[in-house]
């Protein structure tokens, strides 16, 4: 792994970097303390996470402008999750939240470990993006629930809106002309440069609050924020709620790895940089395990506090740590303060960190493609019908389904020389391509692996025995299989013998390194003369035949 050293930067651009942790300190805070309450748990829990993903990737992380802090997304999760667990038991519910987020952080470190980070879309993009929308709405609207103070029954946003309205003669109004006045006053704040227009709005809720006793007129403050660091311990849980946890653990990693890595490699795109996603994946594991350690909440790269720190100006990872210093500077002050701040005050700030997810631009280029039209409706709809926890699930489960099926759906081409050059193509989709004589040249449209490699290599058998034109040769090019797993092994060992029993020559081209010294540690390899070979179709092909001569002249 690279060293997590910070990167050397010259004077002009370290103090653009200190300028933009001054700039995103003033929004992060806020934020973090409102989407604790998404996650129905105490502000601390937002702070907490904040520090720790702040920390952790500004210290192992490789983005220069990616800012790991609590999520709305992973808030919304976490809370469904547990609130559905935990049956009504607050302490039982505090328990599953941080296990949750230990085993997020656990399954991040693992997967790095593993070197899983070019897993990076395995969940589809129209999926994703309109889970995201449905996900925007559904805060969207429960914010503006607590802002009216309404307490809804029922969790389902089909008949979320009705029941809303029913009880419009009970809103309160006050709680909704402060959240409107503080969107009103993040909007303007927006369209200034480095003005923090979360910490700006806090400041003036918090005097509203005092000036105009808001108290009095129904609107609730979020109360004392008791940050202090307690003894790092496992919570003590049943097998069965770990086992339960561990499912959604692994989709909760899903969520913000797509999340995080949709905002670190579209900012790396966009300057030039680097990627390096299993040192991100460590990065973020280390901040979910500090965070779960200390009772925070789950954290990801999200793609607002990144792009405000890109827009503030940040050229390094320094940004973020200037913002954490800030941070803990405003703790040890004025955060008694920040327990005044109003209710409807952090809902605004939510729902204005929300508006680029309720944009309907993003969507529009899948309906172009009617499977993709039908992707985001699905995604959407599973949100807004079943829940943010069973539409997550069942966004997860159709993107795995849609990958296994491309997968699985695989077919297998006969590749002919285009012209007298090196190239071979799908004669298929090339038609003027030729086809060697007596060679037939095979090609998987897709990596081999468990769920394919029978049919596909059976598909392979009968095209040799089928053959138009007499064949005495088979090349087998493995160019999409970068590695093969033990059924593909099994599978591949047995086409030799079939190919063998047909009485051809068998050659296997582009084979990587790693499936080469696989299929050479096969005894059937050496056995019946199979060629394997690293190197082009054209150079396989060539190789083949000057054995041909040899073999024939051995066997007469």
């Amino acid at each position: 792994m690279p060293s997590p050293e910070l990167p050397v930067v010259q004077r002009p651009e370290r103090s653009r970097d200190l300028l933009a942790g001054l700039s995103i300190a003033g929004l992060l805070l806020p934020e973090a303390v409102a989407y604790s309450s998404i996650a129905a748990l105490p502000p601390q829990a937002g702070v907490i996470a904040l520090f720790a993903g702040l920390l952790c990737y500004g210290l192992l992380g490789n983005s220069r402008f990616a800012i790991v802090s609590a999520t709305s997304s992973s808030a919304a999760v976490l809370a469904a999750a547990t609130l559905s667990l935990a049956g009504g038991d607050s302490a039982l519910r505090m328990s599953l939240a941080f296990a949750l987020v230990l085993l997020t952080g656990g399954f991040f470190v693992l997967a790095g470990l593993f070197r899983l980070g070019g897993v990076t879309a395995f969940i589809a993009k129209p999926v994703l993006r309109g889970f995201a929308f449905g996900l925007a709405l559904t805060i969207v609207m429960k914010q503006v629930a607590s802002v009216v103070g309404v307490h809804l029954t029922d969790p389902n946003l089909v008949r979320f809106l009705p029941q809303l309205l029913e009880q419009l003669p009970q809103w309160n109004w006050a709680g909704a002309a402060v959240a409107l006045t503080a969107l009103l006053v993040l909007w303007l704040c927006g369209r200034i440069r480095y003005l923090p227009g979360g910490l700006l709005v806090v400041i003036l809720g918090i005097a509203a609050g005092q000036w105009l006793d808001l108290e009095a007129h129904g609107v609730k403050l979020i109360g004392v924020i008791e940050l202090k660091l307690e003894v790092p311990n496992l919570p003590v849980l049943p097998f069965a709620d770990w086992l339960r946890l561990g499912e959604l653990g692994f989709a909760m990693v899903m969520i913000l790895y797509a999340e995080s890595y949709g905002s670190i490699s579209s900012f790396a795109l966009k300057h030039g940089d680097r990627v390096s996603s299993n040192r991100d994946l460590l990065a973020l594991g280390a901040s979910n395990l500090l965070s779960g350690l200390f009772h925070g909440m789950p954290v990801g790269a999200g793609y607002s506090a990144t792009s405000a720190n890109e827009a503030a100006g940040a050229t390094s990872r320094l940004a973020g740590l200037t913002a954490a210093l800030v941070m803990l500077v405003i703790v040890l002050t004025v955060l008694p303060y920040i327990a005044l701040t109003p209710e409807p005050v952090l809902a605004a700030i939510v729902i204005h960190a929300l508006g680029r997810g309720l944009s309907l631009e993003p969507l529009g280029r899948y309906f172009i493609w009617r499977r993709d039209r039908l992707l985001v409706i699905c995604a959407v709809a599973a949100v807004l019908v079943l829940g943010v926890l069973d539409g997550l699930l069942m966004a997860v489960g159709v993107s795995i389904v849609l990958m296994l099926r491309q997968l699985s759906g695989a077919d297998i081409q006969i590749l002919g020389q285009l012209g007298s050059g090196h190239d071979f193509v799908d004669l298929n989709r090339h038609p003027q391509a030729r086809q060697v004589p007596g060679v037939l040249i095979l090609r998987p449209s897709e990596a081999l692996f468990f769920a394919n490699a029978e049919r596909i290599l059976g598909g392979a058998l009968r095209l040799i025995r089928h053959a138009e034109a007499p064949v005495h040769t088979v090349v087998l090019s493995l160019e999409e299989s970068p590695n093969l797993d033990g059924t593909s092994i099994e599978v591949l060992d047995d086409f030799f013998l079939r190919v063998s029993q047909e009485h051809k020559g068998l050659a296997l081209a582009r084979v990587k390194h790693r499936a080469r010294a696989a299929l050479l540690a096969l005894p059937s390899t050496e056995a019946l003369g199979v060629l394997i070979s690293g190197t082009s179709v054209d150079d396989t092909v060539q190789a083949a035949l000057n054995l041909r001569p040899a073999e024939d002249k051995s066997q007469a």
